[in-house]
């Protein structure tokens, strides 16, 4: 089974070939255009993704990049994303969770240039608040505050972390931890029927392949008016797996999955250990990436 880039993020690496040749030739987004594309944010909720933690003077504490509070029901199904390398056998069938959004109308990447033209902080949040027009207590304001929050808090240990807010600043990043001058490419979350069922039971078709990645980056989509993405690369190894799976009502899924092998200093009450009834330290907890997540990791050397 082969995973390819979605139409989302082949798009991106075509547009930075485009600009890279010919210039940005990108206008400035007047503060209209960002207020319309802010709507793509009301299909984007503050739950989000499960695969990133802090801590906080000392103590841990989950980054709550799936939730509000770290203290998930776990009967919600959005946190139906985690199980454990044992659990990857064929036949083997688990619900799942897999968030979708139109990518038409999702925010886009921005150039450098405009990006950083615009401030990026929770200190400006009540300047960025009236930039685009949104009232302090409207839906867009929470999610614009949580995803700064989010992007200040500092990196746990062994964890090296960004909000990239452009397409370059994402690609230095990830060129930074996989090497300036290694290849690399990027594995998304690929559905291969069209279908609007988020939650229901999946089963493995076939054994899961590993990627052999020494080092990768995630990256997770924020909600904000513009493209905003947290990227991190965790010192503790980490094994990324391509993963074929069959919903119930006849989706098709080529999934992206990450396995951490070292979670002792998660925190106690994160969201994966109360689904799958574990511990911290258990030896692996792994978990589903959603379509509009990449992954990067050395490309194989051809032979």
């Amino acid at each position: 089974m082969g995973i390819g880039f979605a139409s989302w993020s082949l798009f991106l690496i075509h547009l930075l070939i485009f600009m890279c040749v010919h210039g940005s030739g990108v206008g400035e987004l007047t503060r209209k255009q960002y207020s319309e594309e802010i709507h793509a944010m009301d299909d984007h909720p503050v739950k989000q993704d499960h695969d990133i933690h802090d801590q906080d003077q000392g103590t841990q504490r989950e980054h709550v990049h799936a939730h509000p509070s770290s203290h998930m029901d776990v009967m919600d199904p959005s946190s139906k994303v985690f199980f454990t390398m044992k659990d990857q056998m064929v036949g083997e069938t688990m619900p799942i969770y897999f968030r979708k959004r139109d990518f038409s109308t999702s925010p886009r990447l921005l150039p450098r240039e405009e990006a950083d033209s615009i401030p990026f902080s929770l200190k400006q949040l009540p300047n960025l608040l009236e930039f685009f027009s949104f009232s302090p207590d409207s839906p867009q304001a929470k999610s614009m505050e949580y995803t700064l929050r989010q992007c200040e808090t500092e990196p746990i240990k062994g964890e090296t972390k960004i909000c990239a807010t452009s397409m370059e600043s994402l690609l230095d990043f990830t060129r930074g931890i996989l090497g300036s001058n290694s290849h690399f490419q990027v594995l998304t979350t690929s559905h291969l029927t069209k279908s609007n069922t988020l939650f229901q039971n999946y089963t493995f078709l076939n054994m899961p392949e590993e990627i052999p990645a020494p080092k990768m980056v995630a990256c997770h989509n924020m909600p904000y008016p513009y493209a905003v993405f947290y990227c991190h690369s965790q010192a503790k190894e980490t094994k990324v797996f391509k993963v074929a799976l069959g919903g119930e009502n006849g989706d098709m899924v080529e999934a992206v999955a990450v396995c951490h092998t070292d979670t002792s200093r998660w925190s106690h009450d994160h969201a994966s250990f109360r689904v799958l009834g574990i511990k911290p330290g258990t030896p692996n907890v792994c978990h589903f990436f959603p379509a509009d997540n990449l992954v990067w990791v050395p490309k194989p050397m051809s032979i």
